[in-house]
């Protein structure tokens, strides 16, 4: 299966996203084999360069240390890049085995052609916004991309508090997206914040450090897809 066809059967429905932000890396693989066997179909690996935000994680190598192991349990990755110039390393990612490349609207002034270039490369494609970003940021791309990214913290570390007033933006982006583009929220999701999401209107949900920062995460991931009826 190509990742682009992967990504359109995998990013429908509602669905939990583990991100690996928040595994022990020194466990990585047997953490994300815990959430894939608790019924997790999407990975998401938080890609960060010190530039567009401050830290700096991890690369296509690791996309790539995942690959098979996902795509061998009918699953996918999704390469969140919080990036500058994120138009520069596309191939670099679907090469590791992304099947779908999320990239910022605030890191990029080509974002058409950046969008373009994640089609070509044959993986879905997202677009991100920061709390701050308006969402008119997607409107002139809508029909290039399969899920709109809303933060709902400030991008760049893990276990931050959710913004309550993404709830009020969620359905903003939703009527702009219209309903066949994922609306994706991703920082302080939980089983108790999922919920009043997918109300607002949001069908994928990344989970960092409520899933990989409890003591089961393949416990801790069946309670938000709980929370939500996930698929």
């Amino acid at each position: 299966m190509t990742p682009g066809a992967r990504a359109r059967e995998l990013l429908h429905g509602a669905r939990v996203a583990p991100s690996i932000l928040s595994a022990d890396f020194g466990r990585l693989r047997e953490q994300v084999d815990e959430v894939l066997a608790a019924g997790a179909r999407l990975i998401h690996v938080d890609v960060m360069d010190g530039h567009f935000v401050p830290p700096i994680t991890v690369g296509p190598l690791i996309v790539a240390a995942l690959a098979d192991s996902v795509h061998d349990a009918g699953a996918m990755i999704e390469a969140h890049l919080m990036i500058e110039r994120p138009e520069r390393h596309v191939g670099e990612f679907v090469k590791a085995g992304a099947d779908s490349i999320t990239f910022h609207a605030e890191a990029t002034p080509h974002i058409a052609y950046a969008a373009n270039l994640i089609r070509e490369s044959g993986a879905g494609v997202g677009l991100a916004i920061n709390p701050a970003t308006p969402v008119g940021a997607l409107a002139e791309v809508a029909g290039a991309i399969d899920v709109a990214l809303c933060m709902t913290v400030n991008p760049g570390w893990g276990g931050q508090a959710f913004i309550a007033h993404s709830l009020e933006k969620l359905p903003r982006v939703r009527a702009i997206v219209g309903d066949e583009v994922a609306v994706e929220v991703d920082g302080g999701i939980d089983a108790q914040t999922a919920p009043s999401c997918r109300a607002a209107g949001a069908s994928l949900f990344v989970a960092g450090s409520a899933i990989f920062g409890a003591d089961d995460p393949g416990e801790a991931y069946r309670a938000i897809a709980r929370s939500i009826d996930a698929e």
